[in-house]
């Protein structure tokens, strides 16, 4: 998916449709009033009747019939003034571009909803909206699926413009909004990896997909396997992973942004546990299948290494996940064993789902 940023007027673009959002017990404000005269006022007489209360996360799309270019309008509802904030015009534009791609719009537009905020913070926060609102994750349907929904949820968003008032406004919006897209594209990166099996996202190839990210974006990366762990004595991690036929990764990813600085690190550490069944102390049945997500924060560190490579600021970054399966085997360690972690502590475990 694409964002371009110009000077433009949403009555008069031509695309497959265009979004606006609208407060609640308030007058139009003026990109909605302006789309909503060139519509025949069909805006603002579903917001007199009620039958669009414009209340926060109420929103619809409907066809404009050939009043303006473009074929389709998306309305989302602010809520009261007094409580508009960031979150809400985030909200708001996700809301209104995924109306529009229900009903197969490809290329959409729409304004920044800044309304008393920062224009470049409010752009920042549409873009992000907008790309984590269109998230699915189909990777894994077949064509069997297509029955199960009313809309074509094959459809995908394939433009979005971002239209701006005047040319002042366009270079500090377009980096907003690139802000945005990336920050919205590591979201997803997480939530992707988050939903993979456990089957197909081993400690292994969690690590593998962190080396691949790593080379993309010009982050050192490096594992600790299993002997490079017991040489280090990490007797608690190498604990959890023992019960399991995959073996364990220490995953570090590295971004030097103030290279000048080197001893000055933020460190980012995440929980990796690809499978979690809770070993001996084994887990009730019921939803054990949602335990692929406890490597979640590992995820989030992942996508946050690549936000920050991509966005480039001057700090160092190191991201460390602890990648491993919680099992249950003849091999799994114990309730009543006693470990010895990396700093040398010992520690007694009393429940083998207890490893985070």
């Amino acid at each position: 998916m694409e964002f371009h940023v110009q000077v433009g007027d949403l009555a008069q673009w031509r695309g497959d449709g265009v979004a606006v959002t609208v407060f609640q017990d308030e007058p139009l404000g003026v990109v909605a009033a302006e789309l909503d005269r060139a519509l025949g006022g069909e805006i603002q007489r579903a917001h007199d009747t009620q039958e669009f209360s414009a209340r926060y996360t109420i929103h619809y799309a409907t066809y404009t019939m050939g009043r303006i270019p473009a074929a389709r309008v998306a309305v989302a509802g602010l809520g009261k003034r007094e409580k508009f904030k960031l979150d809400r015009t985030r909200r708001a534009a996700a809301d209104g571009v995924k109306d529009l791609r229900k009903l197969g719009a490809k290329h959409v537009a729409l304004t920044v909803t800044a309304d008393g905020l920062d224009l470049a913070e409010a752009a920042q926060a549409t873009a992000e909206g907008i790309v984590m609102g269109l998230f699915r994750f189909q990777k894994y349907y077949t064509p069997a699926a297509d029955d199960l929904w009313e809309d074509d949820f094959r459809n995908e968003i394939e433009s979005v413009t971002i239209c701006v008032a005047n040319e002042t406004e366009l270079e500090s919006v377009r980096a907003a909004v690139e802000r945005g897209r990336i920050i919205g594209a590591a979201n997803n990166l997480a939530r992707t990896l988050a939903n993979e099996p456990g089957n197909a996202l081993t400690p292994l190839l969690l690590a593998e997909q962190a080396r691949v990210l790593s080379e993309q974006n010009g982050l050192e990366f490096y594992v600790i396997d299993r002997a490079q762990a017991q040489e280090l004595g990490m007797g608690a991690f190498l604990a959890v992973a023992q019960g399991s036929q995959n073996p364990p990764a220490l995953i570090v990813m590295r971004y030097w942004g103030d290279p000048e600085n080197k001893t000055r690190v933020l460190g980012l550490v995440g929980k990796g546990i690809t499978f979690d069944s809770g070993g001996i102390s084994l887990k009730p049945a019921d939803h054990m299948e949602d335990m692929k997500g406890d490597m979640s924060g590992g995820a989030a560190t992942i996508a946050a290494l690549q936000a920050i490579a991509q966005l480039k600021p001057k700090v160092n970054v190191t991201g460390i996940v602890a990648a491993a399966e919680n099992m249950p085997s003849g091999a799994s360690y114990r309730p009543g064993d006693i470990l010895r972690a990396m700093n040398g502590k010992t520690i007694e475990i009393v429940n083998t789902d207890a490893e985070g």
